[in-house]
């Protein structure tokens, strides 16, 4: 439910997310949505938006019922095993929900104009979730099933720009043949889960509507603004997209634990600029993003300040730090070729 008044930058949180509990140890731990609480939840000048549960039709738009009816039935169950990444605890159900329902609803407002942009912090985290199976973490596609929501209150065309360490299989698996979804993803390859190679682009009617940047290991701000300037915002925007969806990992940052790549809090902003710079010129400037991975609690606290001060319109461009925009050359060519057959690259 929308409790603000119109404009400014949405943000959805609900407490409830962190009783998801997916063991000791576990990377995916609720401190991770605990510091943005803590540091955001009395933030002057945002617009608070709370979590619903969403519907199993809802989740469904993406999802073999199947699938929604397993994870259902985990509610209640102290822990139930999807694999050696994925477990969940008695209210994991419930929270996969709320992250459903809230970035839904976050998304409407902003169609509505009740608010500008906004950022969902959610968890579970969504992106490695396939249309049967639950994986990475993820239990259901959150920003999967928000695209085919606005898809199916009128968008004609969305966007979505997965920025986190590890490929968004899901994502991509979920809308490889629909053309309306341009699905567009950095991240460090070969790695977990060992898809989004240059050369995946689409199939039938979806051909070129999947943007694979498979970034080395080590590579960081240099090499991803690179890509940004010359593959993802010249492609994007011939897409014209009418609705900006960003999966917001902070794995990718050289901070993270279980990641390879060296982005900075300067680099993180700076693909959140470009984002919202795309949004600006085709989609009249609505844009959400969704908290995916990060594992690192100061990484994710300062990315998701910068992005934040993007939305609310900062516009200093701190300078990139880590990384060489000339290491990208191959990268470059090899995405260039895959694409040319679809777009002007």
């Amino acid at each position: 439910m929308v409790r603000a008044m119109a404009g400014g930058t949405g943000l959805m949180f609900d407490d409830r997310m962190l009783a998801h509990d997916p063991g000791r140890g576990h990377p995916e731990r609720p401190d991770r949505l605990r510091v943005l609480h803590d540091r955001w939840r009395d933030a002057a000048g945002f617009r608070r938006i709370g979590a619903r549960l969403a519907t199993e039709d809802e989740i469904a738009r993406v999802h073999d019922p199947r699938h929604v009816e397993l994870v259902a039935s985990t509610a209640g169950r102290s822990r139930v095993v999807f694999d050696a990444d994925t477990s969940t605890s008695a209210e994991s159900y419930q929270a996969a929900r709320l992250a459903v329902g809230g970035v839904v609803d976050l998304c409407t407002a902003v169609v509505a104009g009740e608010v500008d942009n906004g950022f969902a912090f959610v968890r579970p985290p969504g992106h490695h979730a396939e249309q049967s199976r639950a994986m990475g973490f993820c239990l259901f596609n959150n920003v999967a099933i928000a695209a085919a929501t606005l898809r199916a209150h009128g968008l004609e065309r969305v966007a979505i720009v997965d920025w986190d360490l590890h490929h968004g299989n899901g994502t991509q698996h979920l809308f490889e043949d629909d053309p309306s979804v341009l699905y567009v993803s950095t991240h460090q390859y070969p790695f977990y889960p060992g898809t989004g190679a240059a050369t995946e682009v689409g199939r039938g009617e979806g051909a070129g509507r999947t943007l694979n940047v498979p970034l080395p290991a080590g590579f960081g701000d240099g090499e991803v603004s690179r890509a940004f300037d010359e593959l993802v915002l010249p492609i994007a925007r011939q897409f014209r997209p009418d609705f900006v969806l960003v999966s917001a990992g902070f794995d990718c940052d050289g901070r993270d634990p279980l990641g390879g790549l060296d982005v900075t809090p300067a680099g993180i902003a700076m693909m959140a600029r470009a984002c919202s710079r795309l949004a600006e010129e085709t989609a009249g400037g609505r844009i959400v993003a969704v908290l995916e991975g990060g594992y690192d609690l100061g990484a994710i606290g300062d990315g998701v300040a910068g992005v934040l001060g993007v939305m609310r319109g900062d516009d200093r461009t701190e300078p990139l730090v880590t990384g060489d925009a000339r290491r990208a050359d191959g990268l470059v060519t090899r995405v260039r070729a895959a694409q040319s057959p679809f777009w002007t690259v």
